[in-house]
């Protein structure tokens, strides 16, 4: 009987809650924009002493600032979302720097900076790593290696602690890896810019789509990156467990082996979060 009592009470509560209350307002609501275009706080300067070196600066603490870089063919170069930030413009040329400022509220869009580059930077190319990539301005076409084209690895490796674990299987005993075909090309250049293109071959088919734009290749960072929709060439049944192929660490680079690894962050089989590491190797 109490049982009974303690349940027709509770039905009453809650039933007189329900309906004898004021609704309540449970989100916040968002602020007005009152910035505009003309009252953002961030500057684009030429570093004086190296106008190839742009500097970008952002004082205002209460947005979150994007910058967006082209050339003068409208050709992405890179972004950052930096307060404070240096990019390099190493090839003569005109460019636009782009800046949006991120408030609660919504983003207000600055008018775009121009900037001219009078001269080459030569010496921002001595790094020996430029020309294993790119063959200069002459340029350089990778492939798959099919000795060894696919591998996993820890996020750390090749570092020589932490997550760095590696198995990059042969071909000849792991042919399950993916198909032995054509998968497609990847070609660099430094010819009056930061020129790539990918041709990529479908994984059911022998059809080919080839993209070109721009990339960025940061040495100290060991990172690699595509602008303009083009994404890294891979081979195999893996596009699907990975949700960025744009922005890729470099593994190893030297004159003759290249390894690119995306990070598989949407495993269709559930498996952990790992480096899929790609090996290719020059065309002839």
């Amino acid at each position: 009987m109490k049982r009974i009592l303690y349940i027709v009470l509770a039905a009453v509560t809650i039933g007189s809650t329900l309906f004898s209350c004021e609704p309540v307002e449970d989100r916040d609501s968002l602020p007005a924009v009152t910035l505009t275009p003309s009252t953002l706080k961030f500057s684009v300067t030429q570093n004086p002493s190296n106008t190839n070196e742009v500097i970008l600066s952002n004082p205002d603490p209460a947005v979150i600032p994007y910058w967006k870089y082209v050339d003068s063919n409208g050709n992405e170069l890179g972004h950052s979302n930096k307060s404070s930030d240096k990019i390099a413009l190493p090839f003569a040329g005109k460019y636009t720097v782009y800046y949006t400022a991120y408030t609660r509220g919504g983003s207000v869009d600055a008018a775009p900076v121009e900037v001219t580059v009078t001269k080459n930077d030569e010496a921002y190319f001595s790094n020996p790593k430029w020309n294993m990539l790119t063959n200069g301005v002459a340029g350089k076409t990778w492939e798959l290696n099919m000795a060894d084209p696919v591998g996993w690895a820890g996020l750390d490796y090749p570092a020589a602690s932490g997550d760095n674990w590696n198995w990059f299987p042969d071909y000849a005993s792991n042919s399950w890896v993916m198909p032995n075909k054509n998968w497609g090309e990847m070609h660099f250049d430094l010819n009056g810019g930061y020129n790539t293109s990918v041709t990529q071959t479908a994984l059911a088919s022998a059809q080919q789509k080839t993209k070109s734009a721009t990339y960025n290749f940061d040495i100290a960072n060991n990172k690699l990156t595509f602008n303009g929709g083009v994404e890294m060439l891979y081979g195999g049944d893996y596009y699907g467990d990975v949700s960025n192929w744009y922005s890729v660490k470099v593994v190893e680079l030297t004159a003759t082996s290249l390894r690119l690894a995306v990070i598989r962050d949407k495993s269709r089989t559930g498996e952990g979060v790992c480096l899929i590491v790609f090996h290719y190797k020059p065309k002839p």
